[in-house]
């Protein structure tokens, strides 16, 4: 009784919170143009299915998934996003490629999670079935939509040591509030949505990611083509660099000057404020730099560019000799190593790749990544993948053939999506015939 009683109250107060916080809110820069739209539900439509995809990641996923939804009755289903770059990945991904004929879609922005607006939403809405893309967890929504009994099912689930910790923290607000359904990405992933949600059906599915990966390279854009390659040297990228790293990368690009001086690097920190730091610290290496806006043609010598551009990181990928990927020396989650792969780039990374289990550990051991217990070996690895250059197509085609094996995700998302809607309809069907 207490557990059931402590909801009201706790929505009361975080209603009070959100009330609070919405002029702050109204004037927020990346909020202020769609606040209208986030604090009034009634613009959104019916649906059967409502998926809640909160940014530019998630957005991709939810359009993968309903570009395999194939119903055998006509589907409603809304998109609702969080974030700009979602909603202009939502729409322009669902022009791409269309969907059943049996399917319509509405796409809208997310309401705020205050009570009193996720409670008109949820009316508004009237779901059958809430799918969650990875961990969007919202206990103002959860609420509502439990008491309308509104099935909610997690896809693509993740949930990080850090979370998980969160989640146990407030057990008393999602021990209330149930989730039906949890496909996790990993093994962990689901082992620790089952200690928050010990009531959920939990299993483990493919990552809808696989599917989202190009099946070619992109399109080299002409400006990289021709104001940088082709290098008349070999090229190595340090992809992605976080600051908490930025001393061991620095390490492991000296040790690599040092055995290899024949070559061109092309440094890639993860923020741009942090190009103060590299400009710097560079120049203590006694090779040429260059600044990637600096550039018309390809480099006379060897050396080094700082990338201060946005977007190109990728399309290097293609001339790369060999790759380092960031956030993995320190415990930061790692970075995207799939991306390098399936362009046939070598690709090293360090210990740490907790943000990407859901590739499997056989991508290391197949020897398509060489994952390093420091940036020592690390910076070893690299030597030797710039002295002894491997196939590249053989790596591409190896790369490629992991990423089909393990595809299939969106379609499990998609049955367990339609089995919710028939639990629903069965379950109207069986209040009909008590009545």
């Amino acid at each position: 009784m207490t557990k059931i009683a402590f909801i009201p109250d706790f929505m009361g107060f975080y209603n009070m919170l959100w009330a609070a916080a919405l002029p702050f809110l109204r004037r927020h820069p990346r909020l202020a143009r769609t606040f209208a739209q986030r604090t009034d539900p009634s613009h959104l439509n019916p649906a059967d299915v409502w998926i809640q995809a909160a940014s530019a990641g998630e957005a991709l996923l939810a359009a993968c998934l309903v570009q395999h939804f194939s119903p055998d009755r006509p589907v409603r289903i809304l998109i609702t996003t969080t974030t700009d770059q979602g909603m202009e990945i939502l729409c322009s991904e669902l022009e791409k490629k269309p969907v059943s004929a049996k399917v319509s879609i509405s796409v809208a922005w997310f309401p705020f999670d205050m009570p009193s607006v996720a409670a008109r939403a949820v009316e508004t809405v009237n779901p059958k079935v809430m799918v969650l893309v990875e961990t969007e967890l919202w206990p103002a929504l959860l609420h509502f939509l439990n008491r309308r009994h509104t099935r909610v099912v997690v896809v693509n689930g993740r949930m990080s040591v850090k979370s998980r910790r969160g989640y146990k923290m407030t057990q008393c607000v999602w021990s209330n509030i149930g989730l039906h359904q949890i496909l996790a990405v990993s093994d962990p992933d689901a082992g620790r949505f089952r200690e928050v949600f010990d009531e959920a059906r939990v299993s483990v599915m493919p990552n809808i990611k696989f599917e989202t990966l190009a099946p070619e390279a992109p399109e080299i854009p002409t400006s990289v083509s021709t104001d940088i390659f082709p290098c008349p040297w070999p090229v190595s990228v340090f992809a992605s660099i976080r600051r908490q790293e930025e001393t061991q990368v620095l390490k492991m690009i000296h040790t690599l000057l040092h055995q290899f001086p024949g070559q061109v690097m092309a440094v890639f920190p993860r923020h741009m404020h942090r190009l103060g730091f590299w400009k710097r610290r560079l120049k203590k290496t006694g090779v040429k730099i260059y600044l990637r806006s600096e550039l018309a043609s390809p480099p006379a010598e060897p050396g080094i560019i700082l990338w201060d551009r946005f977007g190109e990181m990728r399309h290097v990928f293609r001339y790369a000799h060999a790759v380092f990927m960031g956030g993995s020396l320190k415990p930061l989650g790692g970075q995207n190593f799939l991306e390098p792969l399936l362009q046939g780039a070598p690709v090293v990374t360090g210990p740490f790749w907790d943000d990407f289990f859901w590739v499997g550990k056989k991508v290391f051991d197949t020897g398509l990544v060489q994952r390093k217990k420091n940036w020592q070996s690390a910076a070893h690895a690299m030597v030797s993948l710039l002295k002894h250059p491997e196939d590249r197509h053989f790596r591409q085609q190896k790369a490629h053939a992991y990423v089909a094996a393990r595809s299939g995700g969106a379609d499990m998302a998609c049955q367990s999506i339609l089995a919710a809607l028939c639990d629903d309809k069965k379950n109207q069907d069986k209040g009909r015939t008590r009545s």
